[in-house]
């Protein structure tokens, strides 16, 4: 592909969580990142990033942040026990409606909005991009938000088509299974079960360059680098063989950049493919 693509890091918030949500290992307790029986003053504020892919064929989403509503009333807006593990923070200016209208984009321009996976803070500004051609997660992803586990809420998607799509099997990943957007490689949803049943990972490649949006597969540079594993798994063995994956695909040399949701090194930017 001779057209550039342009990918846009946005910082759509910060959540509030226990050390234990980005790194296991800081606490013996294994259910410490649910902030059960510890001190809220020991709460960590990270970003919750989303990001805009300006693509020759499409304007594409990944993830939404928070909803402008968890300004107002978060335990209405996200139930109780969704806020008693993160607490929203969501200043003006930051919603993903508020920073499309800083570039001039309305959320019927996009073609696609892609969901890493269903947690509170990814879904939670689904509503702000519901005019969105195609709303999608993968089909492993939905199927376990309906069996009704505790982790996830459906009033988030409540009134938004929100589309299964299915993973093929392919060269990429840890499990070698993806989900191709646009037929070309361009833009790959990766399977990196692990953070949940369902996680995807997001390659965007051009002209011999590549990117990762990890989603919450890493929480920083440590995840992979030290194969450092999150609070919240649903199978440890999955995730850890993702996060030598990513460690792998970090050290290539097209590798531009590896970018966690949580990261807080993460600044807002621009990458150019």
């Amino acid at each position: 592909m001779e057209k550039k693509i342009k990918i846009h890091v946005f910082h759509t918030g910060e959540v509030g969580v226990d050390p234990a949500v980005p790194f296991r290992d800081v606490s013996r307790n294994p259910i410490a990142y649910t902030g059960l029986f510890r001190s809220k003053k020991r709460r960590i504020l990270l970003p919750v990033s989303a990001y805009l892919i300006e693509h020759p064929k499409g304007l594409v989403l990944i993830d939404t942040g928070w909803h402008r509503d968890a300004r107002i009333d978060q335990i209405k807006h996200m139930s109780w026990k969704l806020n008693f593990a993160s607490k929203a923070r969501l200043p003006e200016g930051e919603a993903i409606d508020e920073q499309f209208g800083k570039i001039g984009i309305k959320p019927r321009d996009l073609d696609y909005v892609f969901l890493t996976h269903l947690d509170v803070d990814h879904a939670s500004g689904l509503e702000l991009v519901k005019e969105a051609k195609h709303i999608m997660t993968s089909k492993e992803e939905l199927e376990a938000a309906q069996k009704g586990d505790i982790r996830y809420s459906d009033r988030f998607w409540n009134g938004v088509n929100l589309e299964p799509f299915e993973m093929k099997v392919s060269s990429y990943g840890p499990f070698g299974r993806s989900y191709d957007v646009f037929g070309d490689e361009s833009v790959l949803l990766i399977d990196v079960a692990g953070h949940t049943k369902g996680t995807s990972l997001v390659m965007v490649q051009n002209q011999g360059q590549f990117v990762l949006l990890t989603g919450d597969t890493g929480y920083a540079k440590e995840s992979w680098e030290e194969l450092r594993l999150p609070g919240p798994v649903d199978d440890k063995e999955k995730m850890r063989k993702t996060l030598k994956w990513v460690q792998e695909m970090s050290k290539k040399e097209g590798c531009v950049e590896v970018l966690a949701t949580h990261d807080p090194e993460v600044i807002p930017h621009v990458i150019e493919l």
